[in-house]
């Protein structure tokens, strides 16, 4: 039997009318003659949504009692056994009741899928498990129904339901998103521009990364090695060299013009390290991305085969270089970058941009120019044995009007260009092939090896003797011009990891990637001895310190478990307890040198994450310290004054030389019951704190009616209850939530609203937001600054208030507590106009007994 297809239409937030499209979609496929069922919708009292189901047949729901609450779920059976063409199934990522046979929506999809029957379906960017947490941290709500992303992404088509932001939010004040009581709520809360805006950004980034792995899968799936310009991706090469700068900004207007990325690159020598350092390839990588670009670095013998191997490898459209002003002899002896990358770029599009530094750039940009360089070599050879013989023919005509030394000194300077071109071994050979032509062609007697006169042997002595030294000390002089290249880009490798450890908070990860970048490995990891001697992998150079790993490197061997090729120990040489396991190629001694200097460095980078662990325990304990001197510090004065004051009337009172009338009576005793009453509340919070503290508060959670909350609250204030009112709407569903917790979480804020209001007004409200019922306590007070609310939040905090009576600084503390432990979420936000706005969010019963089913199967 064939697998049915999958349709999601993926949404940035409710409301931007994913089932609206899935209803009409189920619609069109009826009118061309498919079977359409709708296994389930949820219509959430939106007229024009409820008005798309027409005449589809729905397929009755089944119920589930759980906790005496009947849940209504998807009939799966009943709509395999009908076998339509095609089933409409809203809520992907849904939770499904406790008991019933798959514990999540996803997974009955799964099932009708298995069974041939296409399904359409719904899901918001919220409930995508890798993105479920960076939701969480814009909106501040937490969404505990998710999905995995490579189930959404297995999904034949995903059509994203996009709308801006100021047209979701015009939706939801007309109410054809909520009910009109929960309009204002949900603005201020969910709804706010900047949340949908950042929402809608995450859902045309996940769409378009898919949309680009599906392209990537086709392209490798049928062979096709060419860039499709889908996306106009603009490559730069960086050379450090005046007028790089200007390369850059010209393949910036590129890039902007197309709409385009913009990836800068720079090619370092096949030995791992550049043969130019130049403090200009720092300058114009900050410059590449100041303009929005990608700074890349990689390693080539040849800076054209690199530069188009990456862009290749990139899906490049097209590549931007500097052109040459070099003369025809040194680009026949250097080659030129330019020609070469447009030989071998096949289709992609190369710039070759004119500078006012040529010869600078292409010196920067060009092949190694050190003496091992193969082409240098070639060409020495080359000169060789094209220059010794024509310089030969040339002189032989005037051999009877020179003299010896001249000729000499005609074939020394010969053999000094060789050396100094090619090294010491062509400058040998050459040495002797040109003492051997001079002996044959201009000593006498000619054409023999013979020399009749002793000044002719002293003379060919020397000039062999000084071309060989000379060559020598031009080989020399060119190598040790190399070394100190090569020490500089050495120190200028060292420096940027150094400037990583002081700069990166963590600074392993980019330091392996730079390692691994830097000398052409296939992989660079950081790994840690266990108890067993067993090595573990705990940093691969994109992971963090820590994060233990079973991944293997990028590019392994053909054998199951991939061998590095290189170990370096960190630390103790003789018992390291972590050690840089590189794969890929062998480095060379140089290399090695620094990278055990890097090694080292690494070994400072983590223990400098363990003493920064270690000072985040320290911090902890101060911070318990801190709040035990707040607690005996708020206790010393809120618990001795009511003590105080109850002994006091107690012994007046008691004191027979007194005379009490009834109403000096009455109020000592009302004075006594007020005390006591706050007495009691004190101890009461100072316990619920410690089993907060200690994770040992019971919760029972039942369906709750917050009016009834609401209402024993406001029976129970006194004091300021005059400034409160209530407007909790008539549809409000029960809550899941522990009565007598809720109740003094309720109670907590409403007193600290009104105690800290400075006699403003204060509003309570409810409304239902989603999946949840959000409780706002409003008041237009002074208000609490942002960067002071999580102190406020905190046990045993009064900011500057000191007045008597004011407390311990629990209340808020012991809400946000008993909150939490229900399930629910506490936040502290601006009321419009000034004050302090404070909002419980609880689940609603139905969603939250799926919840605990889902918790206790």
């Amino acid at each position: 039997m064939a697998r049915g297809t999958l349709r999601i239409y993926l949404g940035a937030s409710p409301g931007v009318g994913k089932t609206y499209a899935m209803l009409n979609e189920g619609q069109r496929r009826a009118e061309r003659g498919a079977d359409v069922v709708i296994g389930v919708v949820e219509t959430h009292g939106r007229v024009n949504t409820a008005a798309q189901i027409g005449d589809l047949p729905l397929i009755p729901r089944r119920a589930v009692e759980h906790r005496g609450v009947v849940l209504q779920e998807m009939d799966v059976e009943a709509i395999l056994a009908r076998r339509p063409q095609l089933v409409l199934v809203d809520e992907y990522a849904h939770t499904n009741a406790p008991g019933s046979a798959r514990e999540k929506r996803w997974q009955d999809v799964e099932l009708l899928l298995d069974a041939g029957i296409d399904v359409i379906s719904t899901v918001n960017i919220q409930h995508l498990e890798s993105l479920n947490d960076v939701v969480g941290r814009i909106t501040g709500v937490a969404q505990r129904e998710t999905v995995p992303d490579d189930v959404v992404r297995r999904a034949e088509q995903i059509e994203l339901a996009d709308m801006s932001p100021e047209a979701i939010r015009r939706r939801l004040a007309h109410g054809n998103i909520y009910p009109p009581d929960r309009v204002d709520v949900a603005l201020a809360n969910y709804f706010r521009p900047g949340n949908l805006a950042a929402l809608r950004e995450l859902a045309l980034l996940w769409v378009a990364d898919r949309v680009e792995a599906s392209l990537a899968d086709y392209l490798e799936r049928e062979g096709i090695t060419d860039a499709w310009e889908t996306r106009e991706r603009v490559v730069v090469g960086i050379t450090g060299g005046e007028g790089g700068d200007m390369l850059i900004r010209r393949a910036a207007r590129i890039a902007g013009r197309v709409g385009g990325d913009l990836i800068g690159v720079h090619v370092v020598s096949g030995d791992g390290l550049r043969l130019v350092g130049h403090q200009g390839v720092a300058d114009q990588r900050r410059l590449l991305e100041e303009l929005g670009g990608s700074a890349h670095e990689i390693v080539g013998s040849s800076r054209a085969d690199a530069l188009v191997e990456f862009a290749h490898a990139h899906k490049a459209t097209q590549l931007v270089i500097g052109s040459s002003r070099r003369s025809r002899m040194q680009e026949f002896v250097r080659g030129s970058v330019a020609a070469r990358v447009i030989r071998t770029a096949g289709a992609l599009d190369v710039h070759v941009i004119a500078s006012n530094s040529g010869q600078g750039d292409e010196r920067a940009q060009g092949e190694p120019t050190s003496a091992g360089s193969s082409r240098r070599r070639l060409a020495a050879w080359l000169l060789a044995a094209l220059g010794l013989p024509l310089l030969t023919v040339v002189t032989l005509a005037m051999r009877e009007r020179i003299s010896l030394q001249s000729e000499l000194l005609l074939f020394l300077s010969l053999v000094l260009g060789i050396a100094a071109l090619g090294g010491r071994r062509v400058a040998l050979a050459s040495a002797v092939v040109a003492s051997l032509l001079v002996n044959w062609f201009f000593v006498e007697p000619y054409y023999t090896l013979s020399i009749a006169d002793s000044d002719n042997w002293i003379a060919l002595a020397v000039f062999l003797l000084v071309a060989v030294t000379v060559g020598w000390l031009v080989d020399i002089l060119a190598r040790r011009s190399f070394e100190a290249v090569r020490a500089r880009v050495e120190a200028e490798t060292l420096a940027r990891s150094a400037a990583t450890l002081a700069s990166d908070p963590q600074p392993i990860a980019t330091l392996l990637a730079q390692l691994r970048s830097t000398f052409e490995f296939d992989e660079a990891c950081l790994s840690r001895r266990a108890e067993n001697d067993a090595w573990t992998i705990v940093v691969p150079s994109d992971r963090e310190l820590g994060v233990a790993t079973d991944e293997p490197p990028r590019s392994t061997p053909d054998s199951a478990t991939p061998v590095p090729a290189t170990l370096v120990p960190i630390g103790d040489q003789r018992d390291p307890i972590y050690r840089l396991e590189l794969y890929g190629r062998v480095p060379s001694a140089d290399d090695l040198r620094v990278i055990r200097v890097l090694a080292a460095q690494l070994g400072t980078a983590v223990e400098t994450q363990h003493l920064a662990s270690e000072a985040v325990a320290a911090a902890s304990l101060a911070a318990i310290d801190e709040v035990r001197t707040a607690l005996l510090r708020a206790v010393s004065h809120d618990l001795r004054t009511p003590i105080a004051t109850v002994k006091a009337m107690v012994s007046g009172l008691l004191d027979d030389s007194v005379a009490w009338t009834s109403d000096q009576l009455h109020e000592a005793l009302t004075t006594i019951d007020q005390e006591t009453d706050r007495l009691n509340r004190l101890v009461g919070n100072l316990l619920d704190a410690s089993r907060l503290q200690a994770g040992a508060l019971a919760v029972h959670l039942e369906p709750v009616d917050l009016h009834d909350v609401v209402g024993h609250v406001m029976e129970h204030l006194s004091g300021d209850s005059a400034l409160v009112t209530t407007a909790v709407a008539d549809d409000v569903p029960l809550v899941m939530a522990d009565g007598a917790l809720i109740e003094r979480s309720v109670a907590n804020v409403v007193v600290n609203a009104t105690r800290h209001g400075c006699g403003a007004p204060v509003r309570v409200v409810a409304g239902v937001v989603g999946d949840q019922v959000h409780l706002c306590v409003v008041d237009t007070g002074p208000g609490v600054p942002i960067d002071l609310r999580a102190k406020v939040l905190a046990p045993f905090q009064r900011l500057d208030d000191t007045a008597a009576g004011s407390g311990v600084g629990l209340g808020l503390s012991i809400a946000q507590g008993f909150v939490v432990a229900m399930g629910g979420e506490f936040s502290l936000d601006d009321t419009p106009g000034g004050g302090l706005t404070v909002t419980i969010r609880l689940p609603i019963a139905k969603t939250m007994e799926m919840k605990l089913g889902e918790a206790a199967t």
